[in-house]
C-alpha cells in the first residue's frame, strides 16, 4: 500500500472549482461541519475560495486552527471564522447557527462531519450507534431546523443545504450498520427538506466512493482485522475494488460538488443525490 494513499493531500487552488454566482459573495454566509479535516476542511476552503464566508465548525480547534492556514494558502483565509461545537449537543448546534448569521445572509449548509467503527451488529457498541446517529443524522436534522428560517428571511429566500451521503447510503455491506443507518436516513432528510423549501430553499445528497481521508484510512486496518486480510487488499479489493475508477477521491474533489451544488447552475438539484463514484454502484464486474 502506497504512502500517498493513507496521507492527507494538501488542498491548492488548482484543485478548486470556481463558479460565478451572484450570491456567492462575502455577504452571504456558509456553514461547514466537520471542518476541521478531510471533506469538511476542503469544502470550507472550497467555498471561501469562491467568495462565500465561511463558518468552519468542530469539537477538533486545532484542526478548524489548521483549516484557516490551508485557506490562507489558497488566498481565502479572511473568509473563514472558526466555531467550536459539539453536534452531539443541541444548545451548541444553535450557537454555531446564530454566530453564522451574525456574519452575513446565511444561504448555505453543509453537513460533513462524520465517524465510522467496524463491527458486526452483534458487537457493534450501542454507544457508539448513538453516537454516530447524534453527529451524522440528528445534527443535520438540527442545522436544518434552525438554518432553514435565516435561509428563508434573505431577501430572495435563496439558499441549499447539502448533505454528505455515500455510496453506503445506496448499497449496504458488512460490519457498518451505523453507517449505514445514518447515511440512508440522510437521505430522507434531505428529501423533505426539498419538499419544504418551496423551490428556492433547496437540499442536495452527495455520495462518494472511498475518499482519501482520515475517516476512511483510519478504518483500513480494522477491516482488515475483521475480514481476516491484509491493509493492501481492504484498499485494492474492499474499497476500490467494485469502482472502474482505481483510485481513491481527493478531499478537494468532493469539496468542488458541494461548491457546484451550491451554485446557480444546482438549481434543478433538489432532493436528489449527486452520485460520483468511479462506476462503483452502476457497473458489474
Amino acid at each position: 500500500m502506497s504512502a500517498d494513499v493513507t496521507e492527507p493531500p494538501e488542498i491548492t487552488t488548482a484543485d478548486l472549482l470556481e463558479v460565478e454566482d451572484d450570491h456567492f459573495t462575502d455577504e452571504s454566509v456558509a456553514i461547514v461541519t466537520g471542518g476541521g479535516s478531510g471533506i469538511g476542511r476542503a469544502t470550507a476552503v472550497a467555498l471561501a475560495h469562491n467568495g462565500l464566508r465561511v463558518v468552519a465548525t468542530d469539537v477538533d480547534e486545532a484542526g478548524l486552527a489548521e483549516t484557516v492556514e490551508a485557506a490562507e494558502a489558497c488566498d481565502a483565509g479572511g473568509l473563514v471564522e472558526t466555531v467550536a461545537g459539539d453536534l452531539a449537543d443541541e444548545g451548541e448546534i444553535e450557537a454555531v447557527v446564530a454566530a453564522a448569521a451574525e456574519l452575513g445572509d446565511l444561504r448555505y449548509v453543509a453537513n460533513i462531519a462524520g465517524l465510522q467503527h467496524i463491527s458486526p451488529i452483534e458487537t457493534f457498541p450501542t454507544e457508539k450507534f448513538d453516537l454516530m446517529v447524534d453527529v451524522m443524522l440528528r445534527a443535520p436534522f438540527l442545522l436544518a431546523k434552525h438554518s432553514m428560517p435565516h435561509i428563508r428571511e434573505t431577501d430572495d429566500g435563496v439558499g441549499a443545504i447539502g448533505n454528505m451521503a455515500s455510496v453506503h447510503a445506496h448499497i449496504a455491506t458488512t460490519d457498518k450498520v451505523a453507517y449505514h443507518a445514518v447515511k440512508y436516513g440522510l437521505r430522507g432528510v434531505t428529501a423533505a427538506i426539498a419538499a419544504e423549501g418551496e423551490g428556492t430553499l433547496r437540499s442536495f445528497t452527495v455520495s462518494t466512493g472511498y475518499v482519501r481521508t482520515p475517516l476512511v484510512t483510519d478504518q483500513i486496518p480494522d477491516t482488515a482485522a475483521e475480514r481476516g486480510i491484509s491493509e493492501e487488499a481492504v484498499v485494492e479489493d474492499v474499497m476500490l475494488g467494485e469502482a472502474r475508477v482505481k483510485e481513491m477521491m481527493e478531499p478537494a474533489e468532493v469539496a468542488n460538488l458541494f461548491t457546484y451544488g451550491f451554485s446557480r447552475h444546482g438549481r434543478h438539484l433538489n432532493g436528489g443525490d449527486l452520485t460520483w463514484d468511479g462506476g462503483f454502484l452502476n457497473t458489474y464486474l
